[in-house]
């Protein structure tokens, strides 16, 4: 794990433009990216039957669910990694240019748009699910690539040949535990569902896609934290668990329950 068998962290830049005290980031470019390939994915995937929403129904989701991402994945990071700090520091929960999100809260801010959406609009809640489950990896592999990015989030000391040293993880080399997590939880993920989504007979059991994604993305995501160092100031949990570990364990159950419940109409 010596640093000089390292390979180079590559020196990218996190602010693409600066422009005075206006700085457009790699990261802000991955959640924009992410929710509009999403949209547009989504609007490709409504071709096929059975027809859930709209194509105007469906501009107006991509709307709610990007507020909830934004809002849930502050607060999520906000409760479940640093609630001390911010009670201590309550105006810095709306400084979202100093970093700190969670998927967690983002998901959890997603459902609970989409839930907000639904019921407006008198839409089936799970039907609209599947939908947005298939397009999620596309942001979920985005944003680790801008992690990547950042050099956060990086992984634990390792000899690996493809190892790195990152700019803010000491002198050990460590393993590129985002790029990891944007094949498993990004690529793969998405891979995955296409190949379900294909599947009509699977296509028309309400729920069955948001019970696989969740599945899937907890299980990418509990393997990756073995690659991943946990955070600092929270370090590991009983048994050696991390928190991601932990809040990946619920998602897993709630997929096994909608996937075992799901039916066709």
């Amino acid at each position: 794990m010596m640093a000089s068998l390292a390979i180079p962290f590559p020196a990218i830049d996190p602010v693409l433009i600066q422009l005075g005290p206006f700085a457009v980031r790699w990261y802000a470019l991955a959640y924009i990216a992410g929710l509009v390939l999403g949209w547009r994915y989504m609007r490709a995937l409504s071709a096929r039957p059975p027809a859930v929403l709209s194509l105007e129904r469906l501009d107006d989701l991509l709307v709610w669910v990007t507020l909830g991402v934004v809002l849930g994945g502050r607060l999520g990071y906000v409760l479940f990694y640093k609630p001390l700090y911010f009670l201590a520091h309550p105006l810095e929960v709306v400084f979202l240019w100093q970093g700190g999100m969670s998927f967690h809260g983002g998901a959890l801010g997603v459902i609970a748009a989409t839930a907000l959406f639904c019921r407006k609009h008198r839409l089936a809640f799970l039907a609209v699910t599947d939908l947005v489950a298939c397009a999620v990896p596309i942001g979920l592999g985005l944003g680790r690539i801008a992690n990547f990015i950042n050099g956060e989030l990086f992984g634990r000391a390792s000899d690996a040949p493809w190892a790195m040293v990152f700019p803010h993880g000491g002198p050990l080399a460590r393993h590129p535990s985002q790029l990891y997590e944007a094949l498993l939880e990004g690529l793969a993920l998405f891979v995955a569902l296409a190949w379900l989504w294909r599947k009509e007979a699977l296509r028309r059991r309400i729920g069955w896609l948001s019970g696989a994604f969740l599945v899937g993305y907890g299980l990418a995501r509990s393997l990756a934290e073995f690659f991943r160092e946990p955070d600092a100031h929270i370090g590991f949990l009983v048994g050696g668990v991390t928190m991601g570990q932990i809040l990946s364990l619920p998602m897993i159950a709630a997929g096994l329950w909608l996937i075992g419940r799901a039916k066709t109409p």
